[in-house]
């Protein structure tokens, strides 16, 4: 029979890499004008780090891995799902912090068993951007309005194509008090989930908010925002 690609992995063919390569030029270039230095982690990584950086009860680390065990030693290694954890894994273990904060970026594969549909691939291309080792607002502000100048480099207009919406993960204590009123909401209104929304209640309930069931929106909606926890640091920052 003939062989053809992996479902979900799909070949870039010389049509298409030009423009691929005007994108990464063009992200190169504004990398480099903002200081941001690029680093490029391995592709396989232990699983563990994954497990432990995103949760065990996550659907990337339930269902979305690609893992296996290294039949020649027995290590649990995985495909990286997402590049954040290996770019912190990499400052720590190389101590790259011992002279002060570090701008990196990367660029590259990501994997994830999910199933394909249009806009979705098992490999997937991402760039990203970690600022490690400085404090206080003025890293977030920038990465901001970088991204905005990335979204211009590339031809996309705010509010045409694109839009900003911003977060505040607060801290620890702050996202606790958020959980623990997330679990309440819902096991009040237990009657109205769905098997997947009962399974994730004790184990990750803010999964719960990226429901796509048209049933449980009206109960999503109503709960409670992280945004009523932030204490007046972090409302601050």
């Amino acid at each position: 029979p003939k062989i053809v690609a992996v479902k979900g992995m799909n070949d870039l063919l010389p049509d298409a890499s030009a423009r691929w390569q005007w994108a990464e030029h063009r992200i190169r270039d504004l990398m480099r004008r903002y200081g941001y230095a690029e680093i490029r982690t391995p592709i396989v990584e232990p699983t563990a780090l994954f497990v432990r950086s995103l949760g065990e009860v996550t659907d990337i680390v339930e269902k979305e891995m690609y893992s296996f065990v290294d039949a020649m030693n027995g290590d649990a290694l995985s495909l990286r799902p997402e590049n954040t954890a290996g770019v912190v894994r990499a400052t720590v273990e190389h101590s790259l912090l011992y002279d002060g904060g570090k701008r990196l970026w990367y660029c590259g594969p990501q994997f994830r068993h999910e199933r394909p549909q249009k806009g979705r691939s098992r490999q997937f291309h991402q760039f990203g951007v970690e600022a490690l080792g400085f404090v206080g607002p003025d890293v977030d502000a920038e990465v901001i309005l970088m991204c905005r100048a990335l979204w211009r480099e590339l031809g996309l207009m705010d509010g045409r194509d694109v839009r900003l919406e911003l977060n505040c993960l607060g801290q620890p204590d702050e996202r606790r008090a958020h959980r623990e009123a997330l679990v309440r909401h819902f096991e009040a209104h237990a009657d109205q989930l769905d098997d997947d929304a009962k399974r994730r209640l004790h184990t990750n309930p803010l999964r719960i908010l990226d429901t796509k069931n048209p049933a449980m929106q009206a109960t999503v909606d109503a709960a409670p925002k992280l945004i009523e926890h932030l204490g007046e640091a972090s409302r601050a920052h």
